[in-house]
């Protein structure tokens, strides 16, 4: 590699500032940080240099402008200031896309504008988003600023699989569509295990299970996306940590109705007193397990529901994908959890998916396969690492030398 090839990944949340400083010569990560607590009366800041001690400070972070410069600030005191000339670019992720934004977009003005346009479509995400890109543009206006969207991944699923079957006028004039999210994900665990089985993407088709305290399943058919459970918002699809996950869309009227809640209520219950936090009060995999242990027949029910949604998507994205060579299973849950594991494939060997007992109790920190030999598809555990799969995209689109912005499908709607 010739020139700059350090990437720093930015990760503005509605209240933290994740960030990480990579060199692409060898993916290693120079520096790891974090500003949580902002606009609170104290906010917290952990940064820890490779090969250094961590550092921690407690101090007042009004905003996100201030978060990141806080950021910059501990950068340069390990001598990777954001003015350093070894940084080629600065990777931000945006969750939301819509279908403007098909791959990691160079920013400039057309683009942050578009962006703020989709924001109601991600109204607690794409705000934080910005106000990251805007202050990272004003602390080196001249390094390369670069979009990688959660979306992006899954704008390649066919229209029978992301439209709702609702009246299309509405749907369009509002944007309603699936979008699906964790997209960065599943996208570099799918490409991560067909390298596992010592293939390349294009020649296999994947199930990935995206499992932490948000959920999603992906149908991945030759390194393309063809279904996903996540949908207009991430509330769709599998149970989750507080989420429901799948509904009657008639239980919110039904509430609104005979309840007479208000929808703002609803929304709360929904996204965050629901799922196993409201099956059984605890949204900590760990804690379920320890409660079933001790023979809790609300948390056995909580793990039931979870592991039955589970073999749900499984079983229709075999159908979807009508050929399976892998099922990977990813996130914080998905890489520690053998019960989840196991239970989300029991009875599938009709389907060919079941693990090896012994390979899946197995403590193991990289990519793994926990399938027998004799199994006709391959079930690996696979470490996701969203930040390197940024850095990889960003890093990838300057070296081609093209600058693509936004489709511009929707501009009209």
């Amino acid at each position: 590699m010739t020139g700059p090839t350090r990437v720093l990944v930015l990760n503005s949340g509605s209240s933290s500032v994740k960030y990480q400083l990579l060199d692409m010569r060898d993916e290693s990560r120079l520096a790891v940080g974090l500003v949580e607590r902002i606009g609170e009366r104290v906010g917290r800041l952990a940064h820890t240099p490779s090969g250094g001690p961590r550092r921690e400070r407690e101090l007042p972070v009004p905003d996100h402008g201030a978060a990141l410069r806080l950021a910059a600030e501990e950068l340069a005191a390990d001598g990777h200031g954001v003015d350093s000339p070894e940084l080629a670019a600065i990777g931000h992720r945006v969750v939301h896309g819509g279908q403007s934004f098909t791959a990691p977009t160079v920013v400039d003005d057309t683009v942050l504008a578009e962006i703020e346009r989709l924001v109601p479509l991600a109204p607690l995400h794409n705000p934080a988003n910005l106000a990251g890109i805007r202050t990272a543009r004003s602390l080196n206006p001249d390094v390369p600023q670069v979009a990688v969207f959660d979306t992006a991944f899954h704008t390649t699923m066919p229209e029978h699989a992301a439209r709702y079957a609702i009246d299309v006028a509405t749907a369009d004039r509002h944007l309603i569509r699936r979008y699906g999210f964790h997209g960065t994900s599943h996208a570099y665990v799918s490409r991560r295990t067909a390298a596992l089985l010592g293939r390349d993407p294009s020649e296999v088709n994947v199930i990935v299970l995206h499992l932490g305290n948000g959920a999603s399943a992906s149908a991945v058919a030759g390194g393309r996306c063809v279904d996903t459970s996540m949908g207009l918002t991430p509330l769709e699809g599998l149970v989750m940590g507080t989420r429901s996950g799948d509904v009657d869309p008639a239980v919110v009227f039904h509430l609104a109705r005979v309840a007479g809640m208000p929808v703002a209520e609803i929304d709360v219950l929904l996204n965050k007193r629901s799922g196993l936090q409201g099956l059984c009060g605890d949204n900590d995999m760990r804690e379920i397990s320890r409660r079933i242990a001790a023979g809790d027949p609300a948390a056995r029910l909580a793990f039931d529901v979870y592991a039955y949604r589970l073999r749900k998507y499984l079983g229709s994205y075999v159908a979807v994908l009508g050929r399976v060579d892998a099922v990977a299973f990813t996130a914080g849950v998905g890489e520690n959890s053998a019960e989840v594991r196991a239970a989300a494939v029991a009875g599938l060997s009709g389907l060919g998916i079941e693990i090896d007992e012994r390979l899946n109790s197995a403590r193991a920190g990289g990519p793994r396969l926990i399938s027998p030999e004799y199994a006709r598809v391959a079930v690996a555990v696979v470490p996701t690492d969203e930040e390197l799969e940024i850095a990889t995209q960003a890093f990838a689109l300057l070296g081609t030398g093209q600058t693509p912005h936004y489709s511009g499908t929707e501009q009209n709607e």
